[in-house]
């Protein structure tokens, strides 16, 4: 790195209303003689020990080649002042437009700002960049969504995730930790008695709010797109969950875009995995040089989309592929061909039509892994013979020639429910000649959605419809001798809560085709290519031992009983002690689901946290359990959380909440 740094552990920037946001900063030692442009990420995952080396890494290395990096944890959380309430609320959006304008006027800022983000911090840099702040000249957004409802962590499809009670309780553990004593001041233990008699039961909030509607408009920026005139950077993983919204961001952003998409689950890409990870702090620098300093560096010459298309391989370290670019999207050199459906085959011409019946087990959908995947063994989807068994599939003949696909597949499909509500999923998988399955891409609807998720309505039982079902984006290459799978079921558990009735599909042939974008390879797409990865120095760290991830399935033959259970380090991350601050921290999670095949009713799912901090010689730890259930009418959700310190129980919060199911 060309500039020296130095590191300013903790300061604060204080609100209209008087709360002070609590920051790290890495500046070029010559900054306050050389005004440099700065770079802001603005999240709530405690900028003292929960993202510490990750943003030594990253916010080391910006200011390492001549930027103000700064880190600011948001109101309520970590050492920051105030109360959290909820997700993407627009107080946090304030905060940030005022924290913007605070950096750019600082004696070591030249004016310029940039904002970047993963996963909450990629949400609400797209959001901030909504309210234009004038400082705000540039943004990366990696992991994020444009959309609320559709793409993010709570429903998909219209079916309510799993995932929102984990990371619900996830949210509830964390915000239960205390601020740093020596940082925050002496007021720190009635700042963390406030937060413990304030959380919120954020699953609850969530499942709450069952329909599209204004909660999940606020913050969408899909709802009003040139609202965003700053140069957007927008990054993602195919293993991870937030891929769809580059598309959409390429395709409707009005202003200078890039989208990037690798083989990585939900990682920054110079962390990324699966692998190849890549230079991505380069290409990042690449960026900011360009928007923030008015160099040329060639960034704007590079396709609009790059992306990695993946071969088989789902369980490999590094993914089989290589990078590919497209000039502009939606792309004019992509073919969308149809495949028709006819029993049991997929055919290039329309098929015979015929009627074929399908109710999957409540389990199918055990092989699917993880909806939001962190790279670690197990996350990815197995061998989904495991589920192909227990669906509806259709297989094409064995390709003559590679065939390679890029962008969002579609499913048109002509059906018929026996149930008022049902569910539906559906999945395009890649057969070797061995008969082994891969997942390449997959799609869940619930029924009752199928004209939207504003005003979703009941299925007339016996009543053929025509549903249109966009599959999530991918790219992927089909080898010759290989075989195209669509496999339908009925099920798709845990990685959603099962509908209200278990249904009986008809799906009628025919006319319902299985739509490919078909990509040919191109000359120009061997140039492309990335620098090897490359990150500041983080402080010195010490592991206690590696990190532990469990996953196991079992079934009982008898009463029909799956269970699965998902045990180990939250995000694989091992304990930890940061020697320069002399702090351990550590995170432990455990998942619990069960279902009974017959008894959509009988679902259950419990998640466990327990966090453990210890610094300046004092010892927090909370226990924290989530647990939900459902009946017909409702969903029955509860939580427990206790907060330590020492041996002493400072806080026992008790949550219990019944939801009313409105066609979810």
């Amino acid at each position: 790195m060309p500039n020296p740094v130095r590191t300013i552990e903790h300061l604060t920037i204080a609100m209209p209303d008087g709360v002070k946001l609590a920051a790290r900063l890495w500046l070029p030692e010559d900054a306050e003689i050389r005004p440099v442009p700065a770079i802001l990420e603005y999240i709530p995952y405690r900028k003292r020990d929960g993202t510490r080396s990750r943003d030594e890494e990253m916010h080391g290395w910006f200011a390492g080649h001549g930027y103000a990096a700064i880190r600011v944890d948001m109101r309520g959380s970590g050492d920051s002042e105030g109360l959290l309430d909820d997700e993407y609320l627009p107080l946090e959006q304030e905060d940030a437009c005022t924290a913007i304008a605070w950096i750019a006027g600082q004696p070591w800022c030249d004016g310029k700002v940039g904002m970047i983000g993963k996963s909450w911090g990629g949400f609400n840099a797209l959001q901030v960049a909504a309210h234009r702040p004038p400082a705000l000249k540039a943004v990366i957004s990696v992991c994020s969504t444009d959309d609320r409802y559709a793409d993010d962590v709570h429903f998909m499809g219209g079916a309510l995730l799993s995932d929102n009670l984990w990371w619900g309780s996830a949210m509830m553990a964390w915000q239960a930790l205390p601020p740093t004593p020596a940082l925050y001041g002496e007021h720190w233990r009635e700042a963390w008695k406030q937060r413990l008699d304030h959380l919120p039961f954020f699953p609850a909030i969530w499942a709450g709010q069952q329909h599209r509607g204004e909660y999940w408009t606020q913050g969408s920026i899909c709802e009003d797109w040139p609202r965003i005139e700053v140069p957007v950077f927008a990054i993602g993983g195919w293993a991870d969950a937030y891929s769809n919204a580059i598309a959409r961001l390429l395709e409707n952003l009005p202003g200078p875009r890039l989208g990037l998409i690798g083989p990585w689950a939900h990682h920054y890409p110079h962390q990324g995995q699966p692998g190849p990870a890549i230079g991505f702090l380069d290409e990042a620098l690449r960026w900011w040089d360009h928007w923030l300093k008015g160099r040329d560096t060639g960034i704007m010459r590079e396709p609009m989309l790059r992306a990695f298309m993946q071969e088989r391989g789902a369980q490999q370290a590094d993914r089989s592929g290589r990078w590919i670019g497209e000039a502009s999207w939606p792309s004019r050199l992509i073919t969308r061909r149809p495949m028709f459906l006819s029993p049991g085959q997929l055919w290039w011409r329309p098929a015979p039509s015929a009627d074929l019946a399908v109710r999957s087990p409540l389990w199918c959908g055990s092989g699917g892994g993880e909806w939001m995947s962190s790279g670690l063994p197990g996350e990815a989807p197995a061998d989904q013979r495991l589920d192909d068994g227990l669906s509806l599939v259709f297989d094409s003949k064995e390709l003559a020639d590679r065939t390679e696909i890029l962008g969002a597949p579609e499913l048109v499909l002509e059906l018929a429910s026996d149930t008022p509500t049902a569910q539906i999923c559906v999945r395009l998988n890649d057969v070797a000649p061995d008969g082994s399955s891969e997942r390449v891409a997959y799609a869940i609807l619930n029924l009752t959605h199928r004209d939207g998720h504003a005003k979703p309505a009941s299925l007339k039982p016996g009543e053929f419809e025509t549903v249109r079902i966009k599959l999530n984006d991918c790219a992927h290459a089909f080898l010759a001798g290989n075989r195209i799978r669509l496999a339908i079921s009925t099920s798709a558990w845990p990685t959603v809560w099962p509908a209200q009735d278990q249904a009986t599909l008809t799906v009628r042939t025919g006319e319902a085709a299985l739509i490919l974008p078909v990509r040919r390879p191109r000359r120009e797409d061997a140039a492309l290519g990335f620098p090897p990865v490359a990150m500041a120095p983080t402080g010195p760290v010490k592991h206690s031992r590696e990190p532990k991830h469990e996953r196991s399935f079992s079934l009982d033959l008898i009463d029909g009983t799956a269970r699965l259970t998902v045990d180990g380090d939250a995000f694989g991350a091992a304990p930890v002690r940061f020697e320069e601050i002399a702090t351990d921290f550590a995170h432990k999670l455990r998942r619990e689901f069960s279902i009974r095949d017959g008894e959509p009713h009988s679902a259950s799912q419990t998640v466990t946290h327990r966090c453990t901090l210890d610094c300046e010689g004092m010892e927090f730890r909370i226990e924290a359990e989530a647990r939900m259930i459902s009946t017909r009418e409702g969903f029955e959700l509860s939580a427990h959380v206790q907060a330590f310190e020492g041996w002493v129980q400072v806080a026992d919060r008790h949550f219990n909440e019944t939801i009313p199911r409105n066609l979810v």
